[in-house]
């Protein structure tokens, strides 16, 4: 038995399930997940190697349908043209790339430094064409740190006022943004939005298509918890989840939230978009990667 053939066959063993409808891409013993979880470059190294596209083939395998890389703007041009040949080709959807890069430790979004605010905007139509390129629907805004000099009311109305220039860059494109909160309580400290009832008034104000929330639940389990009344809250202004659970940041089932009952609301509700895996793994090599798949086996909505 080849090596792959043997990884296809363990992952179905270890999932307890039998396709009635299988993936041509997918070992035909190994169920899709319903719900799109996007894992990341490096989660199955061990398991498939350094190499890219094995990766994401590593992953198709298991089951995946969708993907997820923080890093793609800083990729060759031809490792993101390898990698969105290779989604296509295994029917594996894009999620989220990062629009910004080094915004988390400066005044940006909540500043008024007309020049700073330009550099954010200029960014945006940098990050648009990667995008295109990896078939990606929607970029991380992470909204910077809070401006000691200003009154929050007034950080608000200036994040206000660049989103909505921001708007005007990505949705031409059929882009959108996804405001990612971060908790400042253990990773982030001095955020300007770190909470989703404030991301959910911004996006209210801008109100622009192009303008959403990036639900991550492991920030808004530190930050507020009462995870899914927030999320219904929410609801109309979402338009990506990430997760991880807490304390920890491992896959679900290592920490104290009920990914369960969480994953299945999101599915009552009628989510179908992506849910990316934006956390670590609790153990090393092949048998932590095989607890991850494991983990969201037991996960997955029914």
């Amino acid at each position: 038995m080849k090596r792959r053939e043997f990884l296809q066959v363990a992952a179905a063993a270890s999932a307890g399930v039998v396709a009635t409808t299988p993936s041509v891409h997918a070992s035909e013993s190994v169920t899709r997940f319903r719900m799109a979880f996007a894992p990341h470059f490096g989660m199955f190294a061990s398991s498939a190697g350094d190499d890219l596209v094995d990766q994401l083939k590593f992953a198709a395998d298991q089951g995946f349908t969708a993907w997820e890389d923080n890093l793609m703007r800083d990729r060759s041009v031809a490792d993101q043209e390898r990698v969105a040949a290779a989604m296509q080709q295994l029917d594996m959807k894009m999620g989220v790339i990062s629009a910004l890069r080094g915004i988390k430790k400066a005044v940006s979004f909540a500043g008024d430094n007309a020049k700073e605010r330009d550099i954010i905007v200029q960014a945006l139509r940098d990050v648009v064409p990667v995008a295109k390129r990896v078939n990606a629907t929607h970029m991380t805004v992470v909204c910077g740190l809070s401006d000691p000099k200003l009154p929050r009311d007034y950080q608000t109305a200036n994040a206000i006022d660049l989103l909505k220039r921001c708007c005007d860059v990505v949705e031409p494109h059929g882009l959108v943004m996804v405001l990612e909160p971060l908790n400042s309580k253990k990773n982030h400290p001095g955020m300007f939005l770190s909470e989703s009832p404030h991301a959910y008034q911004i996006c209210k104000a801008v109100g622009r298509p192009s303008c959403k929330i990036l639900f991550d639940i492991y920030h808004q389990q530190i930050t507020e918890g009462n995870l899914i009344p927030n999320i219904d809250l929410c609801w109309d202004e979402i338009g990506y989840f990430q997760c991880g659970d807490n304390p920890g940041r491992k896959e679900p089932g290592t920490g104290e939230i009920h990914y369960g009952n969480v994953f299945q609301h999101l599915a009552d509700a009628g989510y179908d978009g992506i849910v990316g895996m934006e956390h670590g793994n609790s153990k090393p090599g092949v048998a932590g990667e095989q607890a991850v798949i494991d983990a969201y086996r037991s996960v997955d909505p029914a």
